[in-house]
Formats: structure tokens, sequence, C-alpha cells
């Protein structure tokens, strides 16, 4: 079995620790935030585009259609 050993710090080392430990927490909130942000912008990226294409490819059969009729004559 392995003993616990006492560590001993100056209180003002303890506080800086709490104090920078405290600091992590917010900035590894904040970059959740900004992940989520940015998952959200990818999100309505890929449904913009989605349209895009959509719209493209009823361009392209409009186009085909007028083409079919423009040969008949």
């Amino acid at each position: 079995m392995q003993e616990s050993a006492q560590v001993f710090i100056k209180i003002e080392d303890y506080k800086k620790i709490i104090s920078t430990v405290n600091l992590l927490k917010v900035k590894l909130e904040e970059a959740k935030e900004i992940l989520k942000s940015i998952s959200e912008l990818k999100i309505q990226e890929y449904n913009q585009l989605s349209k895009w294409d959509s719209n493209l490819e009823d361009i392209e059969k409009r186009i085909k259609l007028v083409d079919q009729e423009l040969g008949k004559l």
C-alpha cells in the first residue's frame, strides 16, 4: 500500500494555484462556446450549400428541357 504524503505549500502559492485553475475553467467554457458557435455555423453553411446545389440541379433540368424543345424546331 502506498501512504499519502503531506505536502505543504505557502498560502500565496495556493491562492495562485486556485486563481489559475479558476481562470482555466473560464477559458475552457469560452472555448466550448466558440466550438459550439463554429459547429452551428458549419451546419448553416452545409444547409445553404445544399440549397444552392438543389437550385443548380433545377436550373440544369430547365436548361435541358429548353434545349430539347429548341431541338424539336
